[in-house]
């Protein structure tokens, strides 16, 4: 999760119950996702939630995991210490990330930039912990642009912002526009929910 700390430290409770539908559903999505974690790479991950994603990572990887929820990362802990691997999961806010620039080779997202309160930067951020050349890998709702989903996403909108994500944000477009280049943008329900795969360019520091 990204936001508000405060906020998403009051959904800790709930939040698996709540998920639970939505990660039965994209469990395929994400484990295609996931699966391209190397082995020999170092991986960030924002935003690690209560960790329910982790059940779809594959083994072995090394691994830092973010979250601005305190309380989030405190439901997390059972499955960080489960996994047959290394998770160092933190709490930091994705807009001002607290590592080095050019740290790691991989960086993928799930769920993360419709929370984000400052999406470009956040993605700046990620940019410069990533070296050059490194990929990225996101698992995003986003806004839509086919009638009447995008109409009934505008409407929620308001309401949806108050409580954690916003409906309508074109995640694939901030992502060109942080200065990623975009190889492939696989839509998993219409196009609200993506998978966006990107990398930063070779020769930008």
């Amino acid at each position: 999760m990204s936001g508000s700390g405060s906020r998403w430290d009051g959904t800790a409770r709930f939040y698996d119950l709540l998920a639970h539908g939505a990660e039965k559903r994209w469990e395929p999505a994400k484990r295609g996702l996931f699966a391209r974690m190397r082995p020999d790479e170092r991986i960030l991950f924002a935003a690690l939630g209560t960790g329910l994603d982790i059940v779809f990572f594959p083994p072995g990887r090394d691994i830092a995991a973010i979250d601005i929820s305190p309380r989030m990362l405190e439901r997390a802990r059972p499955r960080v210490e489960a996994y047959p691997g290394r998770i160092e999961a933190r709490c930091m806010d994705i807009g001002a990330l607290d590592f080095p620039d050019q740290s790691f080779d991989q960086v993928f997202t799930s769920c993360t930039f419709c929370s984000v309160p400052d999406p470009m930067a956040g993605l700046a951020e990620l940019k410069r912990v990533m070296k050059p050349g490194a990929t990225l890998g996101m698992f995003e709702h986003t806004g839509s642009h086919l009638f009447p989903f995008n109409l009934l996403l505008e409407m929620c909108n308001p309401i949806c912002r108050h409580i954690g994500p916003e409906m309508n944000r074109d995640t694939v477009a901030n992502v060109r526009g942080a200065g990623f280049v975009i190889e492939a943008v696989i839509p998993h329900f219409l196009d609200v929910v993506k998978t966006i795969h990107a990398r930063k360019p070779e020769g930008m520091a």
